[in-house]
C-alpha cells in the first residue's frame, strides 16, 4: 500500500477551502497552516502575472509531499519523523518530537511548522454542537500522530488526516474540495481513486524538487493552455470593419 495525493492544477480555482477545513479539522494553532495555496510567478497570492504579454493567474496548493526518501526523517535525532510503514505516510510522533527543528531545515519544500502554543479554544460558540477539530487522540501503531489538544514545541505537517484514512475515509481536504481538485487513494491499487484518475489523463504528473531526488507522493498534473485572446477585441475588429 502506498497512499499518494494528486492535485489538479486545471480544476483549482484558488480558493483555499483545502487551507481552511484542514486549519479547523486538525485543530492548528493560530499561525500554522498545514495547507497553503500559492499563485504561480508571484510571492503574493492572487496577484495576476503577465504570460506571452497577457495576465494569467494559475494556482498551486503545497503541503507536506510524503516523501519516500524523506530527508526529515533521516534528518530527526528522536525518530519523532518517521515513515508508516503501512501506507508510507510521513508521519510525526508528538511524544518522541523534542521541537528541535532539524526536520523543517531538512525539508526543501518548507511545509514544516512549529507549534509554539496550544491550539486556540473555539470562542462564542455557546451550546451549539460545532466542534473545532477532530476530538480525538489518534495512535498509529502507538505513535501520537495527532492530538486535539496536543503539546507545545512540536513539529507538525499534513498526515494525509491519519485519524480518517485509517478508517477509509479520504482526507478533509479532498472531500471539502469544491473543484475536485484533489484526488486521494492507493497508488499500488489499480482500482483506486488515484490510480484510475492518472491512468486515464492525457497529462503527464509531476512532483515538486526533482532535484531533491525525495520521491514525493503528492502529484500534480498541469493546467491546460489557456486561451489569452480577448473575443471583446475581435467583435470590436469585426463593427470597424
Amino acid at each position: 500500500m502506498r497512499y499518494a495525493m494528486a492535485i489538479d492544477l486545471d480544476r483549482c480555482i484558488g480558493c483555499r477551502t483545502c487551507a481552511v477545513v484542514c486549519k479547523n479539522f486538525n485543530a492548528q494553532p493560530q499561525g500554522i497552516w498545514w495547507n497553503r495555496v500559492f499563485t504561480s510567478g508571484t510571492p503574493e497570492y492572487d496577484v495576476a502575472v503577465k504570460v506571452d504579454g497577457q495576465l494569467r493567474m494559475e494556482f498551486v496548493p503545497i503541503s507536506c509531499q510524503h516523501c519516500t526518501d524523506a530527508p526529515c526523517v533521516t534528518a530527526c535525532p528522536t525518530q519523532a519523523s518517521y515513515v508508516d510503514a503501512d501506507t508510507g505516510t510521513v508521519l510525526i510522533d508528538y511524544e518522541r518530537c523534542i521541537g528541535c527543528r532539524m526536520c523543517a531545515s531538512a525539508c526543501p519544500y518548507g511545509v514544516r511548522q512549529y507549534n509554539w502554543g496550544k491550539p486556540a479554544k473555539m470562542v462564542g460558540l455557546g451550546d451549539t454542537v460545532y466542534e473545532y477539530g477532530y476530538p480525538r487522540d489518534y495512535r498509529d501503531d502507538g505513535h501520537l500522530v495527532y492530538a486535539p489538544e496536543r503539546p507545545e514545541g512540536v513539529m507538525e505537517k499534513c498526515t494525509f488526516c491519519a485519524q480518517l484514512t485509517s478508517q477509509g475515509e479520504d482526507p478533509a481536504c479532498c472531500t471539502a474540495c469544491p473543484g475536485n481538485a484533489r484526488i486521494f487513494g492507493d497508488l499500488d491499487d489499480a482500482s483506486s481513486a488515484i490510480r484510475t484518475y492518472l491512468d486515464g489523463t492525457d497529462r503527464e504528473p509531476f512532483t515538486l524538487g526533482d532535484e531533491y531526488h525525495t520521491e514525493p507522493n503528492v502529484f500534480y498534473l498541469a493546467s491546460h493552455e489557456v486561451s489569452q485572446e480577448n473575443p471583446l477585441e475581435d467583435a470590436a475588429d469585426e463593427k470597424g470593419a
